[in-house]
């Protein structure tokens, strides 16, 4: 087990105990910057991860060191085993947690608190209806809002994922911080990302500096609190002087925080990614039904992860459509 600890490092002295496991590539909204607007081919059900193969992976890594797991999909919440693959994946004894779009959430806060649970990131990019219409091209906004509010009474520590978009929802980064002035909550200010089918380009991109530009119109230098990243955290966290809660900027475009990756992907078809924007994936799944060991390819894997973002480690590389067009779709990928 000692030899085997090695395993989870890549050739940058980098540990990655943090694995985001994709159960499913279907979801209840189809959000612009996530799915195509013609949608995706989705994977036959029969190349999936059943509950046990999930298991069977997630211990593997366990084993090997993972300390964190994430659900994310598509929408985890959808598939109809979730309840059973979170209750299991509890019993791990890792920190276990989850992304999703919040519609589904009544039905699973028994699942949430039984499997240990203890905080939710929910993507969410309006706080007005009809603009959060326009991006899901679903009208759930009210179930969601209501279903963050029932979190937070339950006891959860919640997240809002904000994917900022110029011309859309940049106008509304003060309103989501005023969300934290009496709320347990952290609200997450993501710079949107290329992948297959988002109509990507800079022009649309909110960056960290521009983000940071917004709040001085509306606060004072010392209100806005610089707060102490965690360990291989991916945002930079601040807090509004007096708010309860707090918000973060995860500045994947104009500042990555390659050099302190600790996240590995599995996406539902058994497939293992090595970076978010990595057009490269190994085979778990069919090697597990085949019998043989997936330990090397898991190390195989890490050993060829890039020092940035798939090896785009310049900003003309990084806006190269046919670098990106490469990848999958985010919600083939899971986040």
């Amino acid at each position: 087990m000692e030899n085997n600890l090695q395993v989870l490092y890549d050739d940058f002295g980098r540990f990655h105990n943090y694995l985001r496991i994709s159960i499913t590539e279907h979801c209840n909204l189809r959000c612009t910057y996530c799915m195509p607007e013609d949608g995706i081919s989705l994977t036959p059900k029969a190349h999936l991860m059943t509950a046990d193969e999930i298991l069977i992976i997630a211990q593997t890594f366990v084993d090997l060191g993972v300390s964190k797991i994430r659900l994310t999909g598509g929408e985890p919440l959808v598939r109809k085993d979730a309840k059973d693959i979170l209750l299991r994946l509890g019993k791990l004894g890792v920190h276990l947690t989850l992304t999703t779009n919040g519609i589904l959430i009544p039905d699973f806060i028994a699942t949430f608190h039984t499997a240990g649970i203890k905080s939710i990131n929910i993507s969410i990019d309006s706080l007005v209806k009809e603009k959060f219409n326009q991006i899901t091209r679903r009208n759930y906004f009210d179930a969601v809002f209501d279903n963050i509010e029932l979190l937070l009474q339950e006891g959860f520590f919640v997240k809002l994922n904000v994917v900022l978009i110029k011309g859309f929802n940049e106008n509304e980064i003060v309103d989501f911080i005023a969300l934290t002035k009496d709320k347990r909550i952290q609200v997450r200010f993501i710079e949107f990302m290329p992948f297959n089918g988002n109509q990507w380009d800079k022009s649309k991109l909110v960056s960290y500096s521009e983000i940071l530009e917004t709040l001085k119109v509306s606060f004072n230098h010392h209100e806005i609190e610089r707060l102490a990243d965690n360990p291989n955290d991916t945002a930079k966290n601040f807090k509004i002087k007096n708010h309860e809660g707090s918000f973060a900027i995860i500045s994947s475009v104009t500042n990555p925080f390659c050099s302190t990756c600790n996240r590995i992907r599995l996406t539902a078809d058994g497939k293992l990614k090595n970076c978010l924007f990595s057009n490269s994936e190994t085979a778990l799944l069919e090697t597990l039904r085949a019998g043989e060991p997936i330990l090397p390819l898991i190390q195989q894997n890490l050993l060829s992860k890039k020092a940035v973002r798939a090896g785009m480690d310049d900003d003309l590389k990084f806006q190269n459509p046919e670098l990106f067009s490469q990848n999958r779709s985010m919600i083939a990928i899971g986040g």
